[in-house]
């Protein structure tokens, strides 16, 4: 009993050490601040998840193998999703804002969405983003390239089973059908491809959330969190990557990864394609449909099947 007691003491004193250490490597910044027709608070809670085309950190060998691309200046974010997670006990909500969308900037007039980040970085797109959809940010969670690729390298890889070919020489990517381990480098060709889509953007983010939700599953399976030789890098080099907002903690992000593991996912509703001012593509929302989507998310109420798209390949 005595010896049994030690190593449980070691064990829960070896935890707490490994929660506050990882804990520290989290970066924060002051993301969400409070600003004049902020939304107020509704039911649950709401996060925004970003993945942006940030290089830094990656040498240019790296850019090479990735096909970024190099010298690119300034920031895109290349994923924008809300994580809505309710109070009362029904299934989380993640849905897409495709990066094209065409949409009001403070301080900056109309324009895609993803200019957000480029002009004014995470703290701008908060506020755009809580601006179009009435909804309250609660947390925010950002990654770029470099991170993306050492978290799914951290795990050994992830299993995705695709329906047709992918090969994008543009996200160089080269993927057979069927069943198969992408490493980071695949992955995150997978999650950018969208050149072979006849919906382009609108298939390329149905594609982001199939891979995000296998990616959740395989890091908090059994295999990488019982297993403290896969277990802890993996936590380390995901902590490492995160960026977020003063308020988050891990514990937190804990519960947004197995919310992730399987939500309800849709993206926003799409009117149509537009031309802007600037001779530039771009979409443009399905306003009463939207509107609709945001108020059943910030009342907690059951998402309208009508809304909801799902995600699938295409092939």
């Amino acid at each position: 009993m005595a010896i049994l007691a030690v190593i449980l003491s070691v064990a829960i004193v070896g935890s707490i050490a490994s929660y506050f250490y990882l804990d520290s490597k989290l970066t924060r910044k002051n993301i969400l601040v409070d600003y004049a027709g902020r939304p107020a608070a509704g039911s649950g809670q709401n996060w925004l998840i970003t993945g942006s085309d940030s290089r830094q950190g990656l040498s240019r060998k790296q850019e090479r193998k990735l096909a970024t691309g190099h010298d690119v200046s300034g920031m895109r974010s290349d994923t924008i999703m809300v994580l809505h997670m309710p109070a009362n006990g029904n299934p989380a909500v993640l849905i897409s804002l495709p990066r094209d969308s065409y949409v009001p900037i403070p301080g900056h007039g109309s324009d895609k969405i993803n200019a957000a980040y480029a002009l004014g970085g995470p703290r701008l797109l908060a506020e755009t983003v809580q601006n179009v959809t009435g909804l309250r940010i609660d947390h925010y969670m950002g990654i770029g390239f470099g991170g993306f690729v050492r978290v799914v390298d951290a795990i050994g890889g992830v299993r995705l089973c695709l329906k047709a070919p992918l090969v994008d020489p543009a996200a160089g990517l080269h993927l057979h059908k069927g069943c198969q381990v992408l490493s980071g480098a695949e992955a995150l060709g997978f999650v950018r491809s969208r050149h072979n889509f006849a919906t382009q953007d609108l298939q390329r983010v149905q594609n982001q959330r199939v891979f995000l939700r296998a990616l959740l599953r395989k890091l908090t399976s059994a295999g990488v969190i019982a297993n403290p030789f896969s277990g802890l890098p993996a936590a380390s080099g995901v902590a490492g990557t995160l960026t977020v907002d003063q308020g988050t903690h891990l514990f937190q992000l804990l519960r947004v990864a197995f919310a992730l593991r399987n939500p309800i996912t849709t993206t926003v509703p799409i009117a149509g394609n537009i031309v802007t001012p600037s001779n530039e593509s771009a979409l443009q929302w399905n306003r009463d449909a939207a509107l609709k989507l945001f108020h059943e998310i910030r009342s907690d109420q059951r998402i309208s099947k009508n809304l909801i798209t799902g995600s699938t390949q295409a092939g």
